[in-house]
């Protein structure tokens, strides 16, 4: 048995999706270890450029303990949208899917994970958990631009006991920052696409800095303008990150992150699509106009999103066995939004009748603004019998959401419609969330090539709120519940052979409850218990020079699901009942022909069925397949991404009403994306530039315009009239420079 530290099977997927390669040894074993030593791995396959695994647009590592996708850099500066934000960057992996309506990270997109909603999986920067306080929800557009993430690692799974955030529920999707370059260098970069959208900006590598404990400095600065693909639904964003890393001593490293995003876009707060006779009017791009008799008139719709993110990060070797890393960390986000309420131009046209009818369009005041800030601390000691992982997660919050009753018409004046006093104000409600949670696992190798590692992690939630104006309720609220679990974790790994291996996990997830929760009288009688899955997973691995595969089947229980018991005032309450259990068989692969060419290819089967009626739950595709070529040779380079997403219910089936016509009327078919990406590296054009990089990007490349998304009107007839769609944006293309001196 080994006394020295094992590589943690999530520290592996970041070495590849950061550098390309897999690592031999840790600097430290911690899993948010960004700037790791990246050697051959021990004869398993070669860490070079001529290998499967350097060009793999997804993969998993040979350490894997759940189906994984690892995404590198590489990637991303070649088949992604230099506009993108993140979902644009995982959507590739298998069981993955989601779609921008306003063209490629020109709005907001919410990813499905296995027919996990956004709020059901984490999403993670650097090892630390962010997303929305009054669920974890998560805003693509608002934080991390693609041009500063380092790469991606998507995991399909709880992960171990240490995996930490709100929804362990559906997995995670690890983002991270850069890895520092060790020379100075500076470039500049610009894109020019459809729809008036252009992005420039400019980055620096301090590289290291010698004297001072091999200090690096990293900064990069981004501006997006775009008029985007819908109608007056423009987008203007800046962004500004730096990255600060250096060595104390000989046995330690802190490492400083701050970034700060500020976003305006016009987009009515329903954001659900024109209806049916809007578009036939108007076109698939129908959003807003430049009516100011319209409820879609572009300036009574539109949003200003401020948003930060910092950590400090102190990781230190205390001798052979024993390493620490502890992290201090804020965010921030601060959506204002106005907007009108009835985009669909249905219903009541105005707030105040007049002698040549309804002019004034009522519309509302929106304010959702939060501050989170938290700690987490790790500790791994290595002993003879193996390494063991302790540490705790314990994070705070205060979240101020308002929404009021306005008459646009009159300069967003308050206008009283509500039903009882106060008859201006929807809510005005603060909240607050304090989260306490230790873990402990403990990996060993009861014989050669088999690792284990059981863990337990102990979840206890406080969420409160405290509103002068109740969100539903609209009465004054003042009230807190606690939450509290036990997860158990098991998980192994079995390396088969040279670049062979398989896995297997039994582990419990958890979803925070919804905020929505506390919008009745007296939440102290919800139930006390979060939402729960137990997963079930088993996967193979094969990695060579020529050929790297995985493959993995999955059922995940999910229970205690969070709802009404449906009866109103003081006996109202949320209870835990049924659920939904998820099945399905996923594999990812790629094959290196050799000559710069490798095909990659994708696929998921994903079968996600309400216990209460055995039917496919909405929103989860039933299938998923990507399909790729990509090219590397010399000073060219091109991939050929296409991806499909399956069929997807839009509403749910149940029993009574609505029956069995209204679940199959909503019900979307497959749809399919394919990307295009060509790039040409001149190299050193002038004395003063290391290189010159000019690139081509074709998206959706057959300018397909499936609908993506129905948002079904109220009541259950079938198709009606207030029915919303949202459709793929079209062909469009961006072409990008970027010089490095």
């Amino acid at each position: 048995m080994s006394k020295s530290p094992k590589i943690s099977p999530l520290a592996q997927a970041i070495a590849i999706a950061i550098t390309g390669a897999a690592i031999s040894a840790p600097v430290f074993a911690q899993e948010t270890l960004p700037s790791v030593t990246v050697t051959a791995t021990s004869g398993a396959y070669r860490a070079e450029k001529d290998t499967a695994s350097a060009v793999a647009p997804t993969q998993s590592s040979l350490y894997a303990t759940q189906p994984q996708s690892v995404i590198t850099r590489e990637f991303i500066e070649q088949s992604v949208a230099p506009t993108a934000e993140y979902s644009r960057v995982v959507v590739i992996a298998p069981s993955l899917s989601g779609n921008s309506s306003n063209g490629p990270g020109l709005s907001e997109t919410k990813i499905i994970m296995r027919g996990f909603s956004d709020d059901q999986y984490n999403i993670t920067f650097d090892g630390i958990p962010w997303g929305d306080t009054n669920n974890p929800a998560h805003h693509s557009t608002s934080f991390f631009p693609a041009s500063v993430i380092g790469g991606a690692v998507v995991e399909r799974g709880p992960g171990n006991a240490s995996n930490i955030g709100f929804a362990t529920f559906g997995g995670s999707i690890n983002l991270f920052s850069k890895k520092p370059s060790v020379e100075q260098t500076t470039a500049v970069f610009g894109s020019l696409g459809n729809w008036g959208t252009e992005l420039y900006g400019i980055s620096h590598e301090t590289g290291k800095i010698a004297g001072w404990g091999d200090a690096t400095i990293q900064l990069n600065f981004q501006h997006l303008n775009s008029d985007g693909y819908l109608s007056e639904s423009g987008v203007n964003s800046d962004n500004l990150t730096v990255k600060f890393e250096r060595k104390l001593g000989t046995d330690s490293v802190f490492t400083f992150f701050a970034s700060a995003n500020h976003i305006k876009y016009y987009q009515n707060d329903n954001g659900n699509g024109p209806t049916l006779a809007q578009v036939a009017l108007f076109g698939k791009s129908y959003a807003l106009n430049l009516d100011p008799a319209s409820f879609n008139f572009k300036g009574f719709n539109y949003t200003y999103k401020d948003t930060d993110f910092e950590y400090g990060r102190l990781r230190t070797r205390w001798d052979d066995r024993t390493t620490t890393e502890a992290t201090i960390y804020t965010y921030a986000y601060n959506n204002q939004t106005i907007s009108s309420t009835t985009p669909t131009g249905l219903g009541v046209a105005g707030t105040k009748v007049g002698p040549t009818g309804n002019k004034n369009i009522p519309g509302i005041d929106k304010q959702n603004k939060y501050r989170v800030v938290g700690g987490i601390f790790k500790a791994e000691r290595s002993f003879d019998l193996g390494l063991l992982r302790a540490g705790a997660w314990v994070e705070h919050s205060d979240t101020d959401r308002h929404q009021y009753d306005i008459d646009l018409t009159l300069k967003n004046a308050r206008n009283p419609i509500e039903s009882t006093a106060p008859f201006d104000v929807k809510f005005d409600q603060r909240s607050n969330i304090d989260s306490v949670q230790p873990f402990a696992e403990f990996e060993f190798e009861p014989m050669t090539g088999l690792l284990v590692t059981p863990g337990v992690k102990s979840v206890k939630i406080t969420r409160s709120v405290d509103a002068t104006v109740n969100q539903t309720t609209r009465i004054p609220q003042n009230a807190s519940v606690d939450y509290k679990t036990t997860l158990p974790f098991l998980t192994v790994n079995k390396q088969l052979g040279e670049g062979l291996a398989a896995y297997g996990q039994y582990a419990q997830g958890y979803q925070i409850p919804d905020l929505k929760s506390f919008y009745i009288a007296d939440p102290t009688k919800n139930s006390s218990e979060p939402q729960l899955s137990t997963n079930y997973q088993l996967g193979i691995i094969g990695k060579s020079n020529k050929l790297v595969w995985d493959a993995d089947l999955y059922q995940i229980d999910f229970k205690n699901k969070y709802v009404s018991n449906g009866l109103t005032g003081t006996a109202a309450s949320w209870i835990n009942i049924g659920g939904a259990t998820y099945k399905g068989v996923e594999a990812q692969a790629t094959y290196l022909f050799g000559n710069g060419v490798a095909l990659y290819a994708n696929g998921s089967y994903n079968k996600a069925t309400a216990s209460d009626s055995g039917k496919q739950i909405s929103g989860a595709p039933l299938m998923t397949a990507g399909l790729g070529v990509i090219y590397n040779s010399g000073p060219w380079g091109s991939s050929l991404i296409h991806k499909r997403t399956g069929i997807t219910y839009q509403k749910d089936f149940t029993p009574a009403a609505p029956n069995q016509a209204y679940y199959d009327f909503y019900r979307l078919h497959s749809y399919d994306n394919t990307d295009l990406g060509v790039s040409y590296n001149f190299g050193k054009i002038f004395p003063d530039t290391k290189s010159a990089k000019l690139q081509l990007n074709i998206f959706n490349l057959f300018g397909q315009q499936r609908v993506t998304s129905i948002a079904a009107g109220s009541g259950t007839a079938i198709n009606s009239t207030s029915d919303q769609y949202l459709f793929q944006a079209p062909r469009s293309f961006q072409v990008s420079g970027k010089v490095e001196f």
